[in-house]
């Protein structure tokens, strides 16, 4: 069964500037530069019939425009207790509408609905338990400044993972190009 989820890559420009954000961090597993990513629609592990569909979705999925991604700032999420530290995105019409229909692309390939409200980020890091909140607070007081960083989608991307916590490396299995 592939692992899949479909999202938009990195630029490797905007990657290498996003991998000087690493430092040391206690319960901190830093995720390699050339898997940051977006996650539109993550599936998990899927049937390939159902991988099938959602290939042939997003084929004939409509016409898009390319348009741009802002990155402006660091967070993390999990509150008192951290589970990831990453990098913002500013919400965008065009971002929300493309996730929605990922979302609706999936269930029509047979994909069980995402209950998570979706909220776009790159994933820089992923915290063990020993992760500490004040300590994440720290680093992202230490990193505070980030001067925002802008990038243009002209494809979207089917990726599959490995079997295992983190996922990575992840592989791009087909790519739909926008404009």
């Amino acid at each position: 069964m592939p692992r899949l989820f479909t999202g938009l890559e990195i630029p490797a420009e905007i990657a290498e500037v996003l991998a000087l954000k690493r430092g040391a961090l206690r319960g901190s597993r830093w995720i390699e530069a050339s898997d940051y990513h977006i996650t539109l629609r993550f599936l998990g592990d899927v049937e390939a019939e159902v991988a099938e569909a959602l290939h042939e979705s997003l084929a004939e999925s409509r016409p898009r425009a390319a348009f741009a991604v802002t990155l402006d700032g660091l967070a993390s999420f999990g509150g008192d207790r951290p589970r990831a530290l990453l990098a913002s995105v500013v919400p965008s019409t065009e971002l929300s509408d493309l996730q929605a229909e990922h979302e609706r692309i999936a269930r029509r390939a047979g994909a069980a609905p995402e209950p998570r409200k979706f909220t776009p980020h790159v994933t820089l890091a992923r915290l063990r338990r020993e992760a500490r909140a004040g300590d994440v607070a720290a680093y992202l007081s230490e990193r505070g400044l980030f001067v925002p960083l802008t990038f243009r989608v002209d494809r979207i991307a089917l990726f599959s993972a490995r079997e295992s916590t983190g996922g990575g490396p992840y592989v791009v299995e087909a790519a739909y190009p926008l404009g």
